[in-house]
């Protein structure tokens, strides 16, 4: 059973496929993440697996979150992430979730933060055309006008205006696995995956079409 799994992101390269053609990939290290908790309709409402991943010092995890992995048996870890599933038959509580689980030629969903820009202007942040750049023209990159001026003399919630860029989470969807490298925990995806080199990524089956959607 592929429930996902979380990764980070370790940056670009090529791949030659079979005819020799190079095709832009995405190494990923992925897993092994550990099943920090197991949720059933009966205890909780709903199926759902919670997997952890990522080393972190004990100092730095909070008592709370210490009793919750404790309970697994774990060690500290430094992501955790639920993942709904339809059933949880052949999953135990402190079983390892790895790259096994998924298969060349599969097709998955990644999602994570797109790299953060800080603060952007009205070109880079929304794709606007700029003024005239001749001289006179005092409106070479700004937004023109807001809104009409008397009535309703403010500015509506959701204009698009310069402000923060980036830094927001977003899914690649049906990304396709070429390789699986089982001994150093690798992925190679066909394309580009969100975030910089190290971003933590989240790893799921794609959804097919008539799939029941869950969160």
């Amino acid at each position: 059973m592929s429930i996902g799994i979380l990764g980070k992101k370790l940056g670009m390269s090529q791949f030659f496929d079979d005819e020799g053609r190079s095709v832009p990939v995405t190494v990923i290290e992925a897993g092994p993440c550990r099943i920090t908790q197991i949720k059933t309709p009966a205890t909780d409402g709903y199926s759902a697996v919670q997997i952890g991943f990522g080393d972190i010092r004990e100092k730095l995890v909070n008592r709370p979150a210490r009793g919750h992995l404790s309970k697994s048996g774990s060690e500290p870890l430094r992501h955790l992430k639920e993942y709904r599933v339809g059933e949880t038959d052949g999953l135990q509580t402190g079983g390892e979730v790895t790259v096994a689980t998924f298969t060349p030629g599969q097709k998955v969903d990644i999602s994570g933060d797109t790299v953060g820009r800080g603060f952007a202007g009205y070109q880079k942040r929304h794709g606007f055309s700029r003024g005239p750049m001749s001289h006179g023209s005092k409106n070479h990159r700004e937004p023109g006008s807001t809104g009409a001026g008397t009535t309703p003399g403010r500015v509506f919630p959701g204009k698009r205006m310069a402000g923060r860029y980036g830094g927001s989470q977003i899914t690649a969807k049906g990304l396709l696995i070429l390789k699986v490298d089982e001994e150093n925990n690798l992925l190679v995806v066909k394309g580009s995956v969100p975030g910089k080199p190290g971003a933590l990524l989240s790893i799921r089956p794609a959804r097919r079409v008539g799939d029941k959607v869950t969160k």
